[in-house]
């Protein structure tokens, strides 16, 4: 009864909500006892897929405990007692660090880079934060390890003349393979709806999936997004995407879709919603179609709408509005160097004398 209380819309992140909890819930059983309080102290203020993600980290630290000590080796770690953290010193974290960047588990190879092991520091002094400011534990050891330094990678984006290619290759479908082009006639409208919405307003894929057709509105061209954290917000389009929706819907609305799947704007084949998954690989498919130097994802699709924005406009807080940044350095760390490049290439083009002068 009670989840019929619940608004259509808001169902697919009601069931993804359960499901992140489910996950997390099974990580809290392999940690120690005494994380429990921890995540509780945290439930309030994060949410779930952050705390999930915080307890991998938190896992990974404690195998790494248990496989390097051999006093701790002998102690299951869900076993473990909360002194144990007074016991990690300095060293210790940064021998830790050094592991992520390169370790097995169950036969299967992982690294981690700057971005992954400042994540897992965060996690570790969020925990032992907690713990200190209680008088739990005498010691913080990963408030004295500096986090790894971020350094700037150049924004991997789509060029104008490769978004019209991109949006051509999704149409067309010229270049896909025999066997893509089987399902290209069933699939052309929806994917270029998708293609195009992705460009068009710079959406997180996980947004894009969570579309009901109630969240499309052409009353004022807005779609409702579910951002991160559970927010919710309106993101305006353009004619272009408001064609290409108008296109789709014309043929979603003769589609029956699945019980629990009648709400969804995009479907997949098998008229479920369709996953993250899918409009991963059918980004990669056409993109493959317009560049092999660049890896296109979904996120770069976000990337290319974030810098024609700022370069359109030059008002980095827009751009950090109109992508759901609630930090604006960030936008600005990613996309504020755009125009420090101009105006180096600015200063290029301005000669004061002409190498060969006429008198």
């Amino acid at each position: 009864m009670a989840s019929n209380l619940i608004p259509d819309n808001d169902r697919y992140y009601v069931e993804k909500d359960k499901e992140t909890i489910a996950k997390l819930r099974e990580v809290l059983a392999t940690l120690p006892a005494f994380c429990k309080n921890y995540f509780r102290s945290i439930a309030e203020s994060t949410s779930t897929r952050t705390r999930l993600g915080y307890a991998y980290d938190l896992r990974t630290f404690f195998e790494f405990l248990h496989e390097n000590n051999p006093i701790l080796a002998k102690i299951n770690i869900e076993d473990f007692e909360l002194d144990v953290l007074d016991k990690v010193d300095r060293t210790d974290i940064d021998e830790y660090m050094e592991y992520v960047s390169l370790y097995d588990k169950d036969g299967k190879e992982f690294t981690n880079k700057e971005n992954a092991k400042k994540r897992k520091i965060s996690a570790l002094r969020s925990m032992y934060n907690y713990f200190f400011k209680m008088d739990l534990i005498k010691t913080n050891a990963p408030s004295k390890v500096n986090a790894p330094k971020i350094h700037d990678k150049a924004i991997i984006r789509l060029e104008p003349d490769e978004v019209a290619k991109m949006i051509d290759a999704v149409e067309d479908g010229e270049k896909l393979t025999k066997g893509q082009k089987r399902f290209h006639s069933k699939t052309v409208i929806r994917d270029t709806a998708i293609i195009t919405l992705l460009l068009g307003t710079g959406i997180r894929v996980s947004e894009c999936v969570g579309l009901d057709i109630d969240d499309v509105n052409f009353e004022n061209n807005g779609i409702k997004v579910h951002r991160k954290g559970g927010n919710e917000t309106i993101v305006y389009f353009g004619d272009e995407v408001e064609n290409a929706l108008k296109n789709y819907l014309d043929q979603r609305n003769n589609i029956v879709a699945l019980d629990g799947h009648e709400n969804a704007l995009f479907l997949s084949l098998q008229n479920r919603r369709i996953t993250v998954r899918a409009v991963e690989n059918l980004v990669k498919k056409y993109a493959q179609n317009v560049t092999t130097l660049k890896k296109i994802t979904p996120h770069k699709l976000r990337s290319t709408f974030g810098t024609n924005l700022y370069n359109e406009t030059g008002d980095i807080y827009l751009v950090a509005d109109v992508l759901g940044h609630k930090d604006v350095n960030t936008t600005r760390r990613h996309y504020a160097a755009q125009s420090d490049a101009n105006r180096r290439m600015a200063a290029r083009m301005i000669h004061l004398r002409d190498d060969g002068t006429d008198l």
